[in-house]
């Protein structure tokens, strides 16, 4: 059996997650401005996120996205992400990503 983890099925979801909020952090310092993460799922929805977990996994990753005053949560397979996008943050953004740590 291979080692060749393949997105949507079990995996390394930590590391995964990881190493997509440390692209988040680069992105910011090499921008100097508050990074905006928006997500697309395969199925067209799309958010502005304020964070990304690696939980509850076997497969599935949390994504928060800001709302209109309500929070919400979605936990998708991490299969049904089609692309996440990064922007340089402009002074008119409400929006923002926070990391862990914050």
């Amino acid at each position: 059996m291979s080692d060749l983890w393949i997105p949507g099925a079990s995996g390394p979801l930590d590391d995964l997650v990881a190493r997509i909020q440390l692209r988040i952090e680069a992105f910011g310092e090499a921008t100097g401005a508050q990074p905006v993460v928006e997500v697309e799922l395969r199925d067209g929805s799309r958010a502005v996120l304020r964070s990304i977990d690696a939980e509850p996994g076997f497969g599935f990753v949390t994504l928060s996205p800001h709302g209109d005053g309500g929070e919400e949560e979605w936990i998708v397979p991490v299969a049904a992400v089609a692309r996440i996008v990064l922007r340089k943050a402009e002074e008119r953004d409400p929006f923002g990503f926070s990391s862990p740590e914050a």
